[in-house]
């Protein structure tokens, strides 16, 4: 008789786990859509430098069954923007505002920088706040300000906040510069785990707390698979094809997805479960050459598709965002809050700060195409730039110095691609339509009047910089 062997229990979980997120996004007998006159709960998964293509539905030998079943029974979203890096993206979504207007597009908020979201800003968690929702939980990498209390996440409108305020941190002992940053609310807390784990842990805790009868905000800003490199030997024994950083890169991608399938398993067992927004996205496109945006051009820190077009869906079953279509229409981080303002069933008022986002909603539906409107990026760490602005089928890109200062700017590069015509960015066009190159340019020049002081270049203030004890931050 010929013996077969079990699957082991983790694995077992895993192909569980894929199989019931695939039939949550169905209606079954006795799992009925819940009806949205409710106002539905809302959940932003965040990846930190994930590579468009390192996911299983992308073709990649990365394990992610939890995120291809999101995305088979969702809305894949094929044109959905980040920044080129993550603080910067972060301060959109939260805000619905380009982060040029808040001095975070430049680069990264690094712990010596004394810089933190505007305090007049007015965060997606504190309009949700107005709207009815009482729990608005944080749960991962915050990188929009920690050198004074008013910058934290308690403070800027999260009800419930775990995890850290810098980014690249030690997944296993929690340290940056060489100091514990891991924090519960405004408390520091010293505890064994990986990072990734932690968090799911405690996203999953704060979804199984909640009432049934009341709209939540779940906001899970994984610091994965950001460096430093570093995984859990069980995620490491699964890709032996793979070497060095990206065989790390590999087990850390799987292990997100393993967290996330357990937030997306704690939201499917609730009755709201169809009445449940959730969007998933990258921070920024992933790092060369240890992560792959697919067939994109570059990746972080660029100005390129592979640096800012990231992988993308969402799910809302009751709002009819299943069925595992895809959008095609470009849209992006600034969109997230004016979206969320509508689900919320509430919206901006004149005396709030002006959104820079639409609402998107319909577009997701797949009711409506976007409307045509210049699309920015830019960074500049150091003393190159780099800017971008699309619109409609049309990119320019610019590099060279003082970008956003037309009058004392050196421009270095110009390129201009269709899109459409040239997702992969390898034909500029720019000597062949030179009319669309100025069109484009002045689309940035009134871009850079939008520019407000901020982030410093990312070295400025490191020397000599020594973190606070615990990063506890006192005033």
């Amino acid at each position: 008789m010929t013996s077969v062997t079990p699957p082991s229990a983790s694995r077992l979980s895993r192909i569980l786990s894929a199989v019931f997120l695939a039939l949550a996004g169905l209606n079954l007998p006795g799992h009925a859509a819940t009806s949205p006159a409710r106002a539905p709960n809302i959940v932003i998964l965040l990846a930190d430098d994930l590579g468009r293509g390192d996911l299983g539905y992308a073709g990649s030998d990365i394990k992610t069954p939890n995120l291809d079943a999101f995305v088979s029974t969702g809305v894949k979203l094929d044109r959905f923007y980040a920044c080129p890096v993550c603080s910067p993206t972060r301060a959109g979504l939260l805000t619905g505002r380009w982060p040029i207007r808040h001095g975070i597009m430049r680069t990264v908020i690094p712990p010596w920088s004394n810089h933190g979201l505007p305090l007049e800003e007015r965060t997606l968690p504190e309009a949700l706040a107005d709207a009815g929702y009482a729990r608005r939980g944080i749960f991962g990498k915050w990188h929009l300000g920690h050198s004074k209390r008013a910058f934290l996440p308690p403070q800027r409108g999260f009800t419930h906040f775990y995890g850290h305020y810098n980014g690249a941190l030690d997944y296993f002992t929690h340290l940056r510069e060489g100091e514990v940053d891991w924090h519960r609310n405004d408390e520091t807390v010293k505890e064994e785990g990986y990072a990734t784990d932690l968090l799911a842990r405690e996203a999953v805790r704060f979804v199984e707390e909640s009432p049934a009868d009341q709209p939540f905000f779940l906001y899970v800003p994984f610091n994965a698979p950001h460096s430093p490199y570093q995984a859990k030997p069980d995620d490491l024994a699964r890709y032996p094809q793979r070497q060095g950083n990206r065989r790390t890169y590999a087990a850390m991608v799987d292990s997100m997805d393993q967290a996330i399938g357990q937030v997306l398993n704690a939201i499917a067992k609730r009755a709201d479960a169809d009445n449940t927004f959730i969007l998933f996205f990258s921070d920024n496109g992933g790092h060369l050459p240890v992560a792959s945006n697919g067939l994109l051009r570059d990746g972080k820190f660029s100005v390129y598709e592979g640096g800012i077009c990231v992988a993308a869906a969402v799910r809302w079953p009751a709002g009819g965002l299943k069925g595992g279509r895809v959008c095609a229409e470009p849209m992006g981080y600034i969109d997230v809050m004016p979206t969320a303002l509508r689900l919320a069933k509430t919206e901006s008022t004149p005396a709030q700060p002006v959104l820079d986002g639409i609402d998107v909603l319909d577009i997701m539906r797949g009711e409506k195409a976007t409307p045509e409107r210049p699309w920015f990026s830019f960074i500049a760490p150091q003393a190159r730039e780099d800017a971008a602005v699309n619109v409609g089928p049309w990119k320019l890109v610019l590099s060279g110095t003082s970008l956003l200062t037309p009058s004392s700017g050196s421009v270095t590069k110009v390129e201009l691609f269709n899109l459409i015509d040239d997702p992969r960015e390898t034909n500029d066009l720019a000597a062949q339509h030179p009319a669309h190159v100025a069109r484009l340019r002045q689309h940035l020049v009134e871009f850079a009047r939008l520019q407000k002081t901020g982030v410093a270049a990312y070295a400025e203030g490191r020397s000599g910089f020594k973190a606070p004890t615990d990063w506890i931050i006192k005033d």
